[in-house]
């Protein structure tokens, strides 16, 4: 339930993964490339994790998480290398019985997940600039 890979992400995995009879809610988040930073261009970013480590506080995180509110089940999983524009780069799912507590635990988990996982963030801009990115829960 908790995965880095170089591979595209894709939402309807994550959703079935989440998927649960007790569930009335699924909630899901997706971290799209944006076109652009700061009013300049982008092109691609490039994300690098310290892989084995970052798959265990993601895991810690849905233990919080479930902790916190009434979860059936809680997946993240999150790229690596080039994503380009439009493509998505993080996706976490969230189900439970109702939508409040998936909601508020599908924002939660996206906030942490910036301040503690392992994972750095370059950007590629169109004018052939690049810069490394500081991990920020409000980016």
């Amino acid at each position: 339930m908790y995965r880095i890979s170089a591979d595209p992400l894709d939402v309807e995995q994550m959703q079935a993964q989440v998927a649960h009879p007790g569930a009335g809610a699924i909630s899901l988040f997706v971290g799209v490339t944006r076109s652009h930073h700061q009013g300049r261009p982008v092109v691609r970013l490039e994300y690098e994790a310290y892989a084995s480590m970052a798959c265990r506080v993601m895991a810690q995180l849905g233990d919080e998480a479930k902790a916190k509110w009434s979860l059936e089940a809680v997946a993240i999983h999150h790229r690596i290398g080039l994503v380009p524009v439009g493509e998505a780069s993080v996706i976490i799912a969230v189900s439970a019985a109702h939508r409040a507590e998936a909601l508020d635990a599908c924002h939660y988990l996206i906030d942490r997940l910036k301040e503690v996982v392992p994972i750095w963030k370059k950007e590629f801009f169109a004018d052939g600039q690049a810069q490394w990115l500081a991990n920020s829960p409000r980016q």
